[in-house]
């Protein structure tokens, strides 16, 4: 009875040994992603309605941040194991800082719509690299001060302050631009990423071994390519929601485009809390061809919905299937490399990600412009039937 009860001790201590380590890089991810969720409920309107551009531009202006994210991934993950983790995630948040005040910037020029677009372009740009240095430092960073053994649970909570900044980010974002105008919510984006930094600004760097010799980036994306493509394909129809979702609500006169957002960001983070376990209890494999499964659903109402209700449904569907892909992927990723190279395998995996974020937002921006918002979200379904295929293939060889 005795050592049931120690063992019951040991595992809250550990618990809370947990929670301690990885509070603070987790609020400062929160921060960071509100950062992006502000952006993205702020900048479609902004480029639409403001500077008068099409469905191509928004999606282009959307689509660069991640492609940018995507270019530097490889950066990102050097710094983070030969600089120290911590000092790779600090360069992106002060970079963060830094980018806001360009966004404001492309606010002030908006009367001249091509020198604001061409200002927004190049916030877009540094704040892809700022995220790519601020994530990749922060998953590398929990890993390392908590234990490989629990790299799982780092990314799902990870995970969680990311999607959990950007659904809240976005109608935060909205209700600042209609309550106190444009310009605030690109103050509050300065002010988040000065709060992130000071969040972490007392844990420990990670030690480096700068005598270790590295593996070249291209052959770590090519260890880890069959998890990187699913979760390249299954990660478009989140895309797909970020940038068009409210478009979409507007074309069909629906009224409460915020709570596909929320919706969205809310199942997702509660799928997580619950079952943030499951990669490592089940497999990873069998974790994410459920959420495959679960996310086609949600793309497929979307796609075929015929009231705000079912879109909304759709998106909650969508959040709970996209949840635990990234985790469940994401430890089968790390497996393949060494500890010393985990930073850099961190940083090939997310570049699928990236990867899709960028291509998704300009091609289903022509789709938009083609047969309407609504397709866009049966591309999404058929993005995430691919990563099934992708998976399933690669699970048999």
């Amino acid at each position: 009875m005795s050592s049931i009860f120690n063992y019951t001790t040991d595992m809250n201590q550990e618990s809370k040994n947990f929670t301690r380590t990885i509070s603070p890089i987790i609020i400062s991810v929160f921060a960071i992603y509100l950062c992006v969720g502000v952006t993205l409920g702020t900048i479609p309107s902004l480029v639409k309605n403001e500077l008068h551009y099409s469905s191509l531009i928004v999606g282009a202006v959307i689509g660069i941040q991640f492609i940018a994210t995507l270019l530097t991934r490889a950066y990102a993950g050097k710094i983070a194991d030969t600089k120290g983790a911590k000092t790779g995630n600090h360069r992106g948040v002060i970079m963060a800082m830094f980018t806001g005040l360009i966004y404001l910037a492309s606010v002030l020029l908006q009367d001249n719509h091509l020198l604001a677009l061409g200002t927004l372009f190049l916030a877009r740009i540094f704040h892809g690299i700022s995220e790519s240095l601020a994530i990749t430092g922060a998953l590398t960073w929990g890993i390392g001060l908590v234990g490989h053994q629990k790299s799982g649970k780092v990314m799902t909570w990870n995970g969680i302050a990311m999607y959990a900044g950007i659904a809240l980010g976005a109608p935060m974002a909205m209700y600042l631009q209609s309550a106190l105008g444009i310009s605030y919510v690109f103050i509050v984006m300065v002010i988040l990423s000065a709060l992130s930094w000071l969040c972490t600004i007392r844990l420990p760097n990670l030690p480096v071994d700068t005598a270790h010799q590295r593996t070249p980036f291209y052959k770590v994306i090519r260890k880890i390519s069959d998890q990187g493509l699913a979760l390249a394909f299954s990660s478009i129809g989140f895309a797909c929601i970020s940038s068009f979702i409210a478009l979409f609500f507007t074309e069909k006169s629906w009224i409460h485009p915020s709570l596909a957002f929320l919706t969205f960001g809310g199942f997702y983070i509660l799928t997580r809390i619950f079952f943030s376990s499951f990669p490592d209890k089940y497999g990873g494999y069998k974790v994410a061809v459920v959420s495959f499964i679960i996310e086609i659903t949600g793309q497929l109402l979307i796609s075929f919905s015929t009231s705000e209700t079912m879109a909304i449904v759709g998106c909650s569907l969508t959040g709970i299937g996209f949840s635990l892909v990234f985790p469940a992927l994401g430890v089968l990723a790390i497996q393949k490399v060494s500890p010393k190279m985990r930073g850099t395998a961190l940083g090939a995996y997310a570049a699928f990600f990236d990867v899709s974020l960028g291509l998704a937002g300009p091609i289903a921006g022509i789709i938009a412009g083609r047969y309407g918002y609504q397709s866009i979200y049966f591309f999404g379904a058929v993005s995430a039937v691919l990563s099934i295929i992708i998976l399933t293939v690669k699970n048999k060889k």
